[in-house]
């Protein structure tokens, strides 16, 4: 039987009731999830390699045994600075690498497109799943319902002030809160690497096409805002872990079920 959904207005108060898609009845999998998070993630990485001929510029030779010393590479010559230092072995100073990386390794995972759809098809159902979403960090005691459908007018929100007060009503500004609180310096070096902050990541608002609101809408912390179209399984579950906290516009709930299935499926 199918389920209703309420579609809440501006004011948080119920505006009507719809029937849910039935991607929402789709089992969850995390490890399906996953496989798709780290496909989207391995597209970023920059291949990197060594220059083949780094460290082997050098006429170092090995002088052999029986002479009382390492038999390590040396380099050849007399009576100058360099003569007779170890070079070229991997345990020398500006020798080469053991194994250095090299430019033909694999970096670029793939998956299969059935995969990659049921992937965001069950990242999709965990979003109405209070549990999951609770256990993946997000706020949702003042969330009337998941999922949480708002009407098409809140695609036409021009200010911050607009737009955080219809998320206050709705229940998940306490979640943008918890986003802005919880940024925090990186351990590592890569602070110096220009990553410097962490911030735990805050609601997903789901629109039906690139309306205004989105360019208003991302300047909150750790709020994302994106086409029901673009989405895609690292959107939904971040860092591989599903149940984020996710706003849909009606239209583009409306939209889930012709837009991630296959050809032979029925809708």
């Amino acid at each position: 039987m199918a389920k209703s959904i309420a579609v809440y207005d501006l004011r948080g108060k119920t505006s009507k009731k719809i029937t849910a898609p039935t991607i929402f009845d789709v089992k969850i999998r995390p490890d399906v999830i996953k496989r798709a998070v780290v496909a989207l993630q391995s597209h970023r990485i920059q291949p990197q390699a060594r220059d083949v001929m780094a460290g082997k510029r050098t006429t170092a030779e090995s002088m052999g045994v029986g002479l009382g010393i390492a038999r390590i590479p040396r380099m050849k010559g007399r009576r100058y600075p360099a003569a007779m230092k170890g070079a070229f072995g991997v345990g020398t100073v500006g020798g080469r690498r053991a194994y250095p990386p090299k430019i033909e390794k694999r970096i670029k995972k793939k998956i299969n497109r059935k995969e990659r759809l049921f992937a965001i098809r069950s990242a999709i159902s965990a979003t109405a799943d209070r549990e999951i979403v609770s256990q993946r960090g997000h706020v949702v005691e003042k969330v009337p319902s998941l999922p949480l459908v708002v009407v098409d007018r809140f695609e036409k929100l021009a200010k911050v002030s607009k737009v955080k007060a219809a998320l206050m009503r709705l229940g998940i500004w306490i979640d943008v809160e918890r986003a802005r609180k919880g940024k925090k310096v990186r351990g590592g070096k890569g602070k110096m690497r220009g990553r410097k902050y962490k911030r735990p990541k805050g609601p997903l608002i789901v629109l039906s096409e690139d309306a205004i609101v989105a360019r208003v809408a991302r300047n909150l912390p750790g709020v994302d805002v994106v086409r029901v179209q673009d989405l895609n399984a690292e959107l939904l579950a971040p860092g591989a872990h599903p149940g984020r906290l996710t706003l849909w516009t009606e239209s583009a709930f409306r939209k889930l079920d012709g837009l991630f299935r296959w050809k032979d499926e029925p809708l």
